[in-house]
C-alpha cells in the first residue's frame, strides 16, 4: 500500500509526554497498523514542571487545571491556562503538515481530541478531520470547556479504554462516550497505556478499513465530478 493510500493521522500525546516520547510509546501500535496509517506527532506548547529532580526533560501538557500550572483530570476547575495556545498549535500543525484524515490522542491528548472534534463540528474552520481515535479519554472538568459538550458529536470515533486504568478510570472514559453519536469501542483488560496486542488489532484495523473505504469513495466521487464538469 502506497503512502498516499494510507490514512494520515495527527497524534496528540498525554500529559507529561511530548511527541518523541509518545512516538516511542506507540511503537507497537504503529507496527501492527503500518499498512493503514501515516502518523504525525506534535508536541504541546505548554511546559510542565517536573515532579521531582531527575524527571525526564521536556514534559508537556495541552492545558492546566490550575493557575499555578498543574493538572488533574479528576478535579473541577474554572480555568484552563494553555488551552488556547494548544488549539493554535494544533491548527498550525494542520496547516503545515496536513491535510489529515484523522486525529488520535492519548489521555489528556485524547480529551483534547474530543474538544477539537466538537469545535470543528461547531464551525471552527481551523480543523478538518474525518475520524478520531481516543485512548483513555475523559471529559474535561474545566467549566471553560463546557461549550465542547453542549451537543453530541457526529464524527466517527474509536474509543479505547482499559478495565484497570488507575490514571483515567474506565468510568471516566465511559462517561465521555455520551458526547459521541457515532462511536466504536475497544475495551481492554489493561491499564493506562496504548494497547496494541493481537487481541486488539482486529478492532483497530476494522475501524481504519472503514475510514479507508470512505476516503476512496470520496476520492472517486470527486474524480467523477471533475470529469463531468
Amino acid at each position: 500500500m502506497a503512502s498516499s493510500d494510507k490514512l494520515k493521522i495527527l497524534c496528540l500525546h498525554g500529559y507529561r509526554q511530548n511527541a518523541d516520547t509518545f512516538r516511542g510509546k506507540t511503537g507497537s501500535l504503529r507496527k501492527i497498523l503500518k499498512k493503514f496509517i501515516e502518523p504525525v506527532y506534535i508536541t504541546a506548547p505548554n511546559i510542565v514542571k517536573p515532579l521531582v529532580d531527575g524527571s525526564p526533560d521536556d514534559q508537556r501538557g495541552w492545558w492546566f487545571s490550575t493557575v499555578n500550572e498543574s493538572f488533574s483530570a479528576k478535579e473541577t476547575s474554572n480555568v484552563d491556562p494553555g488551552f488556547q495556545e494548544s488549539l493554535s498549535c494544533i491548527a498550525e500543525a494542520v496547516q503545515k503538515h496536513g491535510p489529515f484524515d484523522g486525529i488520535l490522542g492519548f489521555s489528556q491528548g485524547a480529551s483534547m481530541v474530543g474538544m477539537v472534534c466538537a469545535l470543528m463540528e461547531q464551525g471552527d474552520s481551523r480543523f478538518k478531520f474525518d475520524f478520531a481515535i481516543m485512548i483513555a479519554a475523559f471529559r474535561s472538568h474545566s467549566t471553560q470547556h463546557d461549550v465542547c459538550y453542549s451537543r453530541t458529536i457526529q464524527l466517527p470515533c474509536l474509543h479505547v479504554f482499559g478495565d484497570t486504568d488507575q490514571v483515567i478510570p474506565k468510568e471516566m472514559s465511559e462517561e465521555h462516550l455520551q458526547y459521541f453519536e457515532n462511536n466504536t469501542q475497544l475495551n481492554h483488560s489493561g491499564g493506562h497505556f496504548v494497547p496494541a496486542s493481537s487481541a486488539q488489532k482486529g478492532v483497530y484495523t476494522e475501524f481504519l478499513q472503514i475510514q479507508l473505504r470512505q476516503k476512496e469513495q470520496l476520492a472517486n466521487y470527486r474524480e467523477d465530478v471533475m470529469m463531468v464538469s
